[in-house]
């Protein structure tokens, strides 16, 4: 079992993941404005879709990943550090223009549960926030010594989402009401924003600092 993390590597995961999965963002847009005009049901074909694409992401990064360690474990330190730099950028980004949500029960023709996987599949293989984020988060959280490293990254791809799929499911059957208080409390919103920010702000840092050593 040498791909588990230490405990307080795991707890920063999962709430660092529980914060991304609650942040407003293409997929859940989808999933909300699908469960507003076709039901609940749909909807959650939709989030079952977009979680198979993060484990497209998964298996890319946590085989990608190994193979440049082999390769270089100077270019490895270098993705790590850039990765600390995104994660900054990214805590920026959440100050200057916050969450968008905006939902509408758009009137579309009924979709077979395969078609509203798809749906949300596409949305996340093809998002390239998502693809850049997986890029430079999860190797966060491994070493470029560790000999189980493609390991810890598939056991870290498939913790996300086990964490976040939950969170989606329950924005989807909670869409009715919770679209819209969303959209009437903005401050909860930006609440979110900052906390995002904060966090992340402090994992760049420290991931910095410790390089800086």
């Amino acid at each position: 079992m040498d791909f588990l993390p230490s405990f307080a590597t795991a707890l920063t995961f999962i709430g660092t993941s529980l914060l991304l999965a609650a942040t407003p963002g293409p997929d859940m847009t989808l999933s909300i404005s699908r469960a507003l005009s076709q039901g609940k049901t749909p909807a959650l074909f939709v989030v079952l879709g977009t979680s198979l694409g993060i484990v497209v992401h998964t298996m890319l990064v946590a085989f990608g990943i190994s193979a440049l360690i082999t390769a270089s474990p100077l270019a490895f330190t270098i993705l790590k550090t850039g990765g600390a730099a995104y994660l900054l950028w990214l805590a920026v980004q959440a100050i200057r223009f916050g969450s968008k949500l905006s939902v509408n029960a758009v009137e579309e023709p009924k979709r077979s549960p395969l078609s509203n996987m798809a749906s949300g599949f596409w949305v996340n293989l093809l998002n390239p926030k998502v693809i850049i984020f997986f890029m430079t988060f999860l190797p966060q959280f491994v070493t470029a010594g560790d000999p189980g490293v493609t390991q810890k990254l598939l056991f870290f791809g498939f913790l996300f989402i086990l964490v976040g799929m939950p969170v989606n499911a329950l924005v989807v059957l909670a869409s009715d009401k919770l679209a819209s208080w969303l959209q009437d409390n903005r401050k909860v919103l930006r609440g979110m924003d900052y906390t995002f920010a904060g966090v992340f702000s402090i994992f760049a840092a420290k991931i910095l600092f410790t390089h800086a050593r």
